[in-house]
Order: C-alpha cells, then structure tokens, then sequence
C-alpha cells in the first residue's frame, strides 16, 4: 500500500451527519473554486479533503493556464489547436465552452488576488489590463500562440491554490473538513444524497467531486501518490457512468532516475517553450519538442528503442534557473546539475482523460452527483490533453459546476437515504507496477488482459476500456493496432452501472 494511505473505518449507518446544500469532495483547485463559487452564490458547503489543502496536486502543478489573451491569438485558434491535439475525440461544445469563458477566468482569479507573471516593465498589480496585455504568455507544446499564463514561472499551482485555500478559510459559509477520506457516496442507487467519511456521513442534496485524477495508478508517474482515481471508484460503485478510462496521457518528459525518489519528477513543457531541446544518445535533436504530447512520447519512445537506452536527454543549460526554480530544484535533489549536462528523461503517466462521464455543468448520470476537474471527463481532451488546458477547465467548468450545484441544492430535498456500509480499499503496489507493465504508454491485448482481475476496480475497468478501443488513438497506442480507426472518430466508451461498455458520440 502506498506511503501515507490507512484503509479507513467502516462508517456507522446510523451516525447523525452533517448537513450541508453542497457537499465538495476535493481540496485542490476545482474544489476550492467550486466551494468558493458556490458559498458566495448564497449556499452553505462542506469541503472535505483527505489532505491538507496545501497538498494537493494541483498546489504542485508547473503548468499554467492556457487563455487566448494576446493580440495576435483568439478563442478559434486556441479551439482549433485544442481540436487538432485531441485527434478526433474531442466534444465541440465542450471545447467550444472552454475557449470561450477561458479568458474571463484569468480575469476572475486575478480579481481574487493571484498575481500571474506580467512581461518585464510592467506592474504586476491587482487587477492589471482589462484584456490582460501585460501578462507574460508562454508557448508550449501544440499551442500556436503564446496562451499560457503562469504564476511565479512554474509554481503556478502554488500560488493559485494557496490564494483560493485562503478565501476559503475565510469564507464563513464553508466548512473546511482537512483530512478526511471519503469511504463512499450515499446513495440508494437512484440518487445521490451526500458522502460517507471516517468521521462520519454528510448529508446534502447536492455532492460535487472535485478528487483529481488517476495518474499515480502507474508505478511511474509525475503524480503524487493519492492521484489513484478514487472519484472514478466512488462514483461507479453509487452508480454513475464512467467513460474514457482506455486515456491516460503520458508526459514526454520525467526525469529518469530509477531507483531514486526523484524518478518520475516532472519537467513542466514550459521549458520546451523557453528552448530546451530533447537529444538522443550521441546529443544529437530528434523531434520537434513543441508537437502535442502524444507526438512527442511517441518520438521518444522510438528513439530510446533506436538507441538501446531508457531514456533521452533534455537540455536545460540555456534557461534561466530563477523561471523555473522547482524545475531546477528538483533536478538538483536528484543528484543533477542542470546549468552543466542535459538530464534524463522519459514518459510517465501524467493526467488520466478519463473519469466520471458528466455534461459542460459537471452533471452525471447519478442525480445529484457532479464532478469537475481532473476526475470527470466531459469530452473536452479528446484522445490527447492540450497542454494548460486541464488547470483552465478548473476553473471554467468549476463556476459552471458551482451553478448547477446550487440550481441542484435548491431543487432536492435534503437525502434521507441510509448510508450504505462501505469500504474504499486503496490500490497495493502490486496494482501500481502491474498498471505500468500491462497498460504503459504502449500496451497490446494479451498484455492488457493481465489486468482483467486486479483488485482495483478501476484497474479493471481500464484495461476493459482499453481493450474495446481497438486502434491507436492519441494517448492510447496499441501495439497489435497501430493506426487509428476512423469509424471511432468522435466515440466515447462509457462503462455504465452494470459494467457494460457502451459506445456514444456525445455530439
């Protein structure tokens, strides 16, 4: 089991819960900004996070937020990029929704207090230009334009999350519940009534899970540990429909130091967008660095296999250390020097696409059930994230989600549905190492087969989906199917309450 998990307490049914109109699963940024969205919108909320708020996965986040602001750019470009990166399985509304409100959720969190980096000169004050001029765009991989905007270089995460978690703390409509671990939801199977915790049930009419994603589910991961896709778990057992599971997106670039803590370290692709180059084994460049990211592992893949190696190299030694302070700061607690010689990397899993199939609002097939961020799937990503697209779709989708909720609070009564007994088992290490070698970034059906009767759920329904989708497809590359089939441009397979993988075009 990993470091950090205890299996928790059966809940007693009978135990009087906590009442909320909202409950919010999640304490990184979409649960913040859900919770904070929400309780300004009039509703009393209860914020539970198994973790302190200052450790969630998107308060490590290097990447930034991607926002058609500059001159040159607009909500088509950033739509069409976004469409091209996700090879055919995008949903066009779902793009369209993002593009269009992304930025005014620049606007709105500077509005809160995040000061984003502006170009040199300018002032980095509270509300700054109207349209944002002055901000400091980067470029990363797949984007056309400079879009991306990021807060002290590559601690965006920190800054965003840590400006939200303190108006949240503020807030006196919400309650924060630090270190609690949702067991299950409370639900009878038609509806969902709020959450089962191991301090005890909270009843609402309304339950938003805002829990990340599943990328840790893969020994070899940019994730922290608890990135294991328990809101995918929770919401299947109630009864929603999950969908995607077959798409996780593997970063091209982690640093490669097996047998070390630091393996796995992520290397924002902000760099790339600064000029850091990829070389082969003689130092050699060997693929556009600034391609989507399926592209980009797919070249490295390649190139370690040429070369008889397990990873390539990513030259550092142009950029600033002061821009990308944790970047260097990581390579360096891994024995590297960065400013001297090009560093190890190699794909890991990074952002699983798929999650807890839900509308443009965070909706699921579960009344009362929504989800947003990391572990729902809209079809916004298609077969292939866009990079800095995930943290706007917080936020973006998050007010979106936040509205529905209350529409949702105010609609239902409050559940008096009795609370199932229920325990939420973690994945063993065994389940880790048995994802990266059965379900990597190339995978083939007898491979995948080898994951059929794994312990954890979600592991099984990964591979089921991964089987059914018999192509390769931006993140999904299968070796016994090597090109992507066009009669599944556009469809999604959802896993629905019994288990059975249905085929839809959500458009």
């Amino acid at each position: 089991m990993p470091a950090g998990y205890r299996t928790p307490p059966l809940t007693t049914p009978s135990a009087t819960p906590t009442e909320a109109e909202i409950v919010v699963v999640g304490g990184g940024a979409a649960g913040l900004y859900v919770a904070l969205h929400a309780a300004r919108a009039g509703a009393s909320v209860a914020l539970a996070s198994r973790k302190p708020l200052a450790e969630s996965a998107s308060y490590r986040a290097q990447g930034g937020l991607a926002a058609a602001l500059a001159p040159d750019d607009s909500p088509e470009r950033h739509a069409a990029d976004t469409l091209a990166a996700g090879r055919g399985l995008c949903r066009r509304s779902a793009v369209d929704a993002l593009v269009r409100e992304a930025p005014a959720a620049v606007a709105e969190l500077r509005r809160l207090g995040v000061r984003f980096d502006v170009e040199p000169g300018e002032r980095a004050g509270e509300e700054g230009a109207a349209d944002g001029s002055e901000l400091a765009l980067g470029l990363e991989g797949g984007h056309s334009a400079r879009r991306i905007v990021h807060a002290g270089g590559s601690e965006t995460g920190r800054a965003i999350t840590g400006t939200l978690a303190a108006l949240v703390a503020r807030e006196e409509r919400i309650r924060v519940l630090e270190g609690v671990s949702v067991t299950a939801l409370r639900t009878d199977g038609e509806a969902c009534a709020g959450v089962l915790t191991d301090a005890g049930p909270i009843a609402a009419p309304a339950t938003v899970l805002a829990t990340g994603g599943g990328a840790a589910l893969w020994s070899r991961t940019t994730n922290p540990w608890g990135a294991i896709g328990a809101g995918a778990v929770l919401a299947h057992a109630a009864g929603a429909d999950l969908a995607d599971l077959e798409l996780c997106q593997f970063h091209p670039t982690a640093l490669a130091v097996p047998g070390s803590e630091h393996d796995g370290s992520l290397v924002t692709e902000a760099v790339r967008g600064e000029g850091a180059r990829l070389l082969d084994a003689s130092g050699r460049r060997f693929t556009d660095e600034l391609a989507p990211r399926d592209q980009v592992t797919a070249a490295i893949l390649d190139r370690m296999d040429a070369d008889g190696a397990d990873h390539v190299r990513l030259d550092l030694r142009q950029l600033a250390p002061e821009r990308f302070p944790n970047v260097f700061a990581a390579c360096r607690a891994a024995g590297l020097d960065p400013g001297s010689d090009p560093v190890p990397v190699a794909p890991a899993a990074h952002y699983l696409i798929g999650g807890v199939a839900c509308d443009l609002d965070g909706v699921t097939s579960l009344p009362g059930l929504l989800a947003v961020g990391e572990c729902s799937c809209s079809g916004l990503h298609g077969a292939n994230r866009l990079a800095s697209n995930s943290l706007t779709e917080c936020f973006a989708f998050g007010a979106r989600a936040a509205r529905a909720a209350v529409r949702i609070a105010g609609e239902r009564p409050q559940g008096t549905i009795a609370a199932p007994r229920r325990r939420f088992e973690p994945p063993t290490a065994e389940t880790r190492a048995a994802m990266w070698r059965h379900a990597g970034p190339r995978r083939d059906e007898e491979s995948l087969a080898g994951l059929l009767d794994d312990p954890y759920p979600l592991a099984r329904l990964i591979a089921r989906s991964a089987i059914e989708r018999r192509e390769s497809r931006g993140a999904h590359r299968r070796s016994d199917f090597p090109l992507p089939d066009p009669a599944l441009d556009g469809v999604h397979l959802v896993v629905g309450a019994d288990g059975r993988i249905r085929h839809e075009r959500w458009e």
